[in-house]
């Protein structure tokens, strides 16, 4: 989505802002953000912007699950094997990117099995499949190379739009993500969830203003009907933008009381992520023992890293359009430096793969299926070659 668009849409916004809203249930009450559970999924998702201590005791028992599927097997749990951890950040259409280094990597023949993986907005959608391994490689691809912008969002008329609560509908994106996300599909994950693999998506909860991290496998281990529509859902929320996407809506409980959260864009408020920064730290004071395993950690930015310079003309649109880039260019970058930062601390490899200024096929609107397919072939390309990974971001 171009930030032209966003710029006009928030002016227009605050225009009819004083105009009547629709209806929604009831929002969470501040002071029970975090007492508001899923009904029949309590551990569905974790709050990890303020108090680390539960999610340290889900990392406790993904491991216990851990050993014990090693031991199932036959194989050594003193000392357990090294963590292979993915994260794919947002952006857009440029998320064809993550899928071309996932088609190539595994071409490549090097591609690892990850313990964890996350995703955020586009990284969202890719990530259940690039958490099942290479069989899915063609499910990422297809969808890489293939979806137009009329197989993502369904326009509306710019008045109802913005009478409404988006200026698109997401009922094509919603059924793209039907199609793939089938209950057989949830069996697996449940399935590698059991074996102490982690499989995590942020949304961002508009009323609170904080990222959300969701527990899929704990999700997709529920095995209800239920449990398949809330994954369902959790994907479209994480890719819903604000304002140009209606958001999504989940039913929570507190107390025996229900509400409603609005969920949207995990990119709001994070563009990428992994685990907190006190992780190690907090896990040896739970359980009295030092983290001796080795962490590799590969993060895929679906974007530039490199700013790009333009003559901005002197206008209210331009001007505004060309801060909400550099803005939303900045925070993804100062993410990305967030996660380096925290793999230094912890003495943990760093992975870093980024569009660089070397691809140079023209945009010519969101989703656009030539730009998207042309990014496929390079993040592919990058990844055959074995040139795609950086150990720092640019200039550090």
């Amino acid at each position: 989505m171009s930030a032209t668009r966003w710029v006009t849409i928030a002016a227009l916004l605050a225009v009819l802002s004083g105009c009547a809203a629709l209806p929604r249930g009831a929002a969470v009450p501040e002071s029970q953000t975090e007492s508001a559970t899923i009904p029949g999924i309590p551990q569905a998702r974790l709050w990890l912007d303020r108090d680390s201590a539960p999610f340290v005791a889900r990392v406790i028992r993904d491991t216990e699950r851990e050993i014990e599927a090693l031991r199932a097997a036959g194989k050594p749990t003193d000392p357990l094997p090294p963590i292979y951890a993915l994260a794919i950040s947002g952006g857009g259409d440029e998320g064809a990117f993550a899928a071309g280094i996932l088609n190539g990597w595994t071409e490549r023949g090097d591609r690892p099995q990850f313990k964890v993986v996350t995703g955020v907005s586009a990284g969202a959608l890719i990530a259940p499949f690039a958490f099942l391994g290479a069989r899915y490689d063609e499910v990422v691809r297809a969808v890489a190379t293939t979806a137009g912008p009329n197989s993502i969002l369904r326009k509306r008329n710019t008045l109802y739009g913005l009478a409404s609560d988006g200026m698109t509908g997401s009922e094509p994106l919603a059924a793209l993500i039907a199609r793939y996300v089938t209950p057989e599909v949830l069996s697996e994950i449940a399935h590698e969830y059991q074996r102490g693999r982690a499989l995590e998506i942020a949304t961002t909860d508009l009323d609170a203003a904080r990222q959300v991290t969701w527990n899929m496998g704990e999700i997709a281990a529920n095995g209800s009907p239920a449990a398949l529509e809330l994954f369902r859902k959790i994907m479209l929320a994480s890719a819903s933008i604000p304002g140009i996407v209606s958001p999504v809506f989940v039913d929570v409980d507190v107390d025996g009381r229900r509400y409603q959260e609005m969920h949207v864009d995990g990119a709001v408020t994070s563009q990428v992520f992994l685990y907190p920064r006190t992780l190690l730290r907090d896990y040896q004071r739970a359980t009295g023992q030092t983290t001796m395993r080795e962490i590799h950690t590969f993060v895929i930015r679906n974007g530039r890293l490199e700013p790009d310079w333009t003559n901005t003309p002197r206008r209210t649109l331009p001007i505004g359009s060309r801060a909400l880039h550099t803005l939303v260019q900045t925070q993804g970058i100062n993410d990305v430096l967030r996660l380096y930062e925290i793999a230094r601390q912890d003495h943990a490899d760093f992975n870093l793969a980024y569009i660089g200024a070397d691809f140079k096929v023209t945009h010519c609107g969101e989703f656009d299926t030539e730009y998207m397919r042309g990014l496929f072939a390079y993040g592919r390309q990058a990844a055959l070659e074995g040139r795609q990974w950086h150990p720092a971001p640019p200039n550090e």
